[in-house]
C-alpha cells in the first residue's frame, strides 16, 4: 500500500463508497461478491438463469454494505435467489477481476456448498425478478452452459480440495505452493 492511499470494497450499488480521510483523496471502490457451488447427489450442480443478463450463473450476488460478510452474502443470496439455506460451506475459490471499460471488476469468492438431498433441491423456489429457470447439470454440461467468468472460477474450484486463488479467472503461479524451508 502506498503511504497516504487506502483501499476499500464496495459491496452494495445502492450505497457510494466511503469518502477518504484528510490525507487521502478518494478510496477506489472494488465490488465484492459471493457464489455457491451447491450440488446432488449425483453429482450435478445448481446453475441458474438470470433475468437480468446473458448465460447461466450460480445462486450468489453482491455483499451488503452493512458489514455482512462473504459467508453472510453466499447464503443470503441463495436464499432470496433459491429458497435453500446453506448450513456449510468451504471456502473453494477467491478471483480478483481487474476494472476495465464498462466494468468495475472486483473479488468473487466461491463457496463450495456440498451435495443436498433431492428433496430440498426438489422445492427450490426462485426469484421470479431475478431467475427465469433453473437446473441441476451434470459438472461437463454446467461448465459449458455458464458464462465464461463463472466457468474458469468453477473449473478450478471444482479442479482442488484446497482454496484456489485466481486473477481474471486464472491461476497465479506463485500462490497456493507450499512456502519454502
Amino acid at each position: 500500500m502506498t503511504q497516504g492511499r487506502s483501499v476499500s470494497g464496495v459491496t452494495s450499488d445502492s450505497n457510494p463508497p466511503v469518502e477518504a480521510g484528510p490525507e487521502d483523496t478518494a478510496l477506489p471502490a472494488i465490488p465484492v461478491s459471493a457464489g455457491a457451488l451447491i450440488f446432488d447427489r449425483s453429482g450435478r450442480l445448481l446453475i441458474l438463469k438470470p433475468t437480468y443478463k446473458a448465460g447461466w450463473t450460480i445462486p450468489g450476488g453482491v455483499m451488503e454494505a452493512d458489514g455482512e460478510t462473504p459467508w453472510q452474502a453466499c447464503k443470503r443470496e441463495v436464499r432470496e435467489e433459491c429458497g435453500i439455506e446453506l448450513r456449510r460451506g468451504r471456502l473453494a475459490c477467491v478471483d480478483f477481476r481487474r476494472p476495465r471499460p464498462g466494468s468495475p471488476g472486483g473479488i468473487r469468492f466461491l463457496f463450495d456448498c456440498g451435495s443436498f438431498e433431492d428433496s430440498c433441491l426438489a422445492a427450490i423456489t426462485v426469484q421470479a425478478e431475478e431467475i427465469c429457470d433453473h437446473q441441476l447439470a451434470a459438472l461437463p454440461e454446467a461448465l459449458r452452459l455458464l458464462r465464461r467468468p463463472i466457468r474458469r472460477r468453477v473449473r478450478a474450484a471444482t479442479s482442488s480440495q484446497a482454496t484456489v486463488y485466481l486473477e481474471q479467472g486464472h491461476r497465479v503461479a506463485d500462490v497456493g505452493k507450499p512456502r519454502e524451508k
